[in-house]
């Protein structure tokens, strides 16, 4: 298993309905991505947001978020949420949420 496919059915239910959504296999997981811009993912048991950097720092605060970092150097504006952070629905659905209406300010590619 590549990426948890139950925590990306649960994604996929909370944003597929939206005005542009798309699917990409990226980073060893799947993206889901919004007029072009990737919002959120799976990766391993992982959740991948992408929020402002203000968001991200705030996040970091969170239990079970961390830095996404693939060549030693976090990415500004990404972050994991382990397993813990999203098993209730609630959970999921904030972080989605946030990831989405980040998305939703850049201009479609």
């Amino acid at each position: 298993m590549a990426y948890d496919e139950r925590l990306a059915e649960r994604v996929r239910s909370l944003i597929e309905g939206k005005q542009g959504f798309s699917e990409r296999k990226m980073f060893g997981g799947i993206a889901f991505m919004i007029h072009g811009n990737m919002c959120c993912g799976v990766v391993r048991n992982d959740l991948m947001v992408r929020l402002t950097p203000a968001q991200v720092v705030d996040g970091l605060k969170q239990p079970h978020a961390r830095p996404m970092d693939f060549s030693g150097k976090p990415m500004k504006s990404m972050l994991y949420v382990g397993p813990a952070g999203v098993d209730a629905d609630d959970d999921l659905e904030k972080w989605v949420r946030a990831a989405v209406r980040f998305v939703l300010t850049l201009p479609p590619k």
